[in-house]
């Protein structure tokens, strides 16, 4: 390490210790190496997939390899991020450190949003999941979709607020379920197409594409539209930012675990996606039903849709275990700086900082009720509102990168040696990219044009977040002696 390094470390050992003051550091490197891959793999790709492909058709295939690229481009970028300094409070913490505060607490809220539209969005995955058993579970039948959201949320709840070390397991053990399933799937689905044997009538292979309508069976507007929901299958790979804030020997572990990723958003997603594409006409495929379930439930082999089921609702009790998980740790970063009430900061004798997971948990309970309101449009509707907010957070994530790229240049602070390939122009182009998926969702009518016009009422409401906050805000950042140097944006 250089002295430039060594003396920035320093500092900001001092100036941001807050943020991790209380915090176990009991994650290991097997459980953040699980947390890793599983990140990347949740409800937009087990159930959202379905949908899509009756939308886009094969088509599908590309849209994940290009969403898949920049999500590649973002986790490097975030991976130079936590070399530099690793923080529990992830890219809010970076936003803060070189833009100041008024970034750091409009993308910090964005992020709660985002997770707490996605705990929406899985709690109804959730009851979607378990309408799947009524054709086998008669009394099933007679549980209102709402119940089983509600019992996911107490579930999940309950594991988050016991401690670190509890999480860490519990998503090791639920991650692993999920790289196996898919691993199976897989296999059985590569054999079925080596070897040509016919599913439902249907024999497998190229054939499938062509016979059906090609690559764009639906035009190419449909696969540009669902380039939001690809987003959101890719969100959460951000979350092994969070965790470094408590991971031993974060600047070694992470990006190790990062590395991983190519590998990983190659196989496990283009590589499903192109699978199911050539296994069964997109035609077969359908909204509300896990692709995955669907080719089991073709193949002949009685329960395998069934097992395949439970495997799924396991990946989206995944997605909502690091929902919470994530969210408390960003919020309370947030109130130990003043962007967010106090008693969000707040933490039990486990080290975890219950009150920011309890605020999310009463916002998914209101998933609960859009359950019970609308169960035909929660998904969707918690899926959009949470692609907009992961937008923000990724932009966010590459605007600090290019600018510790640019204080490097001025010679004010060394890079670490893992860093983003290409900056600046990597950043850039990932930035208009960003940009151009809010574009598309505002075309996608009516769920996507109203999710993007309701920045008309989240803009302002965090312009008076701020307000109220500012003063508590400046009066903690002169306490803790504020030397952060990003931009005076009071």
């Amino acid at each position: 390490m250089t002295v430039m390094e060594s003396t920035r470390t320093e500092a900001d050992g001092q100036v941001f210790a807050e943020e991790d003051l209380g915090y176990h550091k009991a994650l290991k490197p097997r459980q953040i190496q699980m947390i890793a891959i599983g990140g990347a793999i949740g409800t937009g790709l087990f159930l959202g997939a379905g949908g899509r492909l009756a939308a886009a058709g094969p088509a599908l295939v590309l849209v994940y390899a290009l969403c898949g690229f920049f999500a590649f481009l973002v986790l490097r970028a975030l991976g130079e991020l936590i070399v530099h300094r690793p923080t529990s409070g992830s890219f809010v913490s970076y936003a803060r450190e070189f833009y100041g505060e008024k970034l750091a607490f409009a993308v910090g809220w964005m992020y709660w949003l985002t997770w707490a539209m996605t705990a929406v969005a899985d709690v109804t995955a959730v009851a979607l999941y378990m309408n799947f058993f009524k054709a086998y579970v008669p009394w099933i039948a007679m549980i209102d979709q709402w119940v089983f959201a509600f019992a996911a949320l107490v579930l999940v709840l309950s594991m988050n607020l016991l401690s670190v070390k509890v999480f860490g397991e519990l998503e090791f053990w639920f991650s692993l379920v999920k790289v196996l399933a898919l691993l199976i799937f897989l296999i059985v689905g590569v054999y079925f197409v080596v070897t040509g044997t016919p599913i439902d009538g249907h024999v497998p292979g190229l054939n499938t594409i062509t016979d059906f309508g090609g690559m764009f069976p639906n035009s190419v507007l449909p696969a540009l539209v669902v380039i939001q929901g690809v987003v959101f299958a890719y969100a959460s790979i951000e979350l092994i930012g969070t965790a470094a804030g408590e991971t031993e020997n974060a600047r070694k572990v992470m990006p190790r675990a990062i590395r991983t990723v190519v590998l990983r958003l190659v196989v496990f997603y283009v590589g499903s996606v192109l699978l199911l594409s050539l296994l069964l006409p997109y035609t077969a495929y359908k909204g509300g039903e896990s692709p995955f379930v669907t080719f089991f439930g073709k193949i002949g082999i009685q329960g395998a849709d069934v097992v395949m089921n439970l495997v799924v609702l396991t990946a989206v009790l995944s997605s909502l275990n690091a929902g919470l998980y994530s969210t408390g740790r960003i919020l309370h970063s947030m109130a130990v700086s003043g962007s967010a009430p106090a008693a969000l900061a707040k933490m039990n004798r486990s080290g975890v900082p219950y009150g920011g997971i309890a605020v999310t948990a009463v916002v998914t309970a209101f998933g609960v009720v859009l359950n019970a309101v609308v169960p035909a449009e929660a998904f969707e509707i918690g899926l959009n509102v949470a692609a907009l907010g992961i937008i923000a957070a990724w932009g966010v994530i590459v605007l600090c990168q290019l600018k510790l790229w640019q204080l490097s240049r001025q010679g004010k602070l060394a890079r670490p040696e893992f860093r983003m390939f290409g900056a600046p122009y990597t950043g850039l182009l990932t930035l208009g990219f960003l940009a151009i998926v809010v574009i598309l969702m505002a075309l996608d009518y009516p769920v996507g044009t109203y999710t993007v016009a309701s920045l008309l009422l989240i803009i302002p409401a965090l312009v008076v977040g701020w307000l109220l906050m500012r003063e508590r805000i400046h009066m903690i950042a002169a306490e803790q002696g504020d030397e952060r140097g990003g931009f005076d944006l009071a």
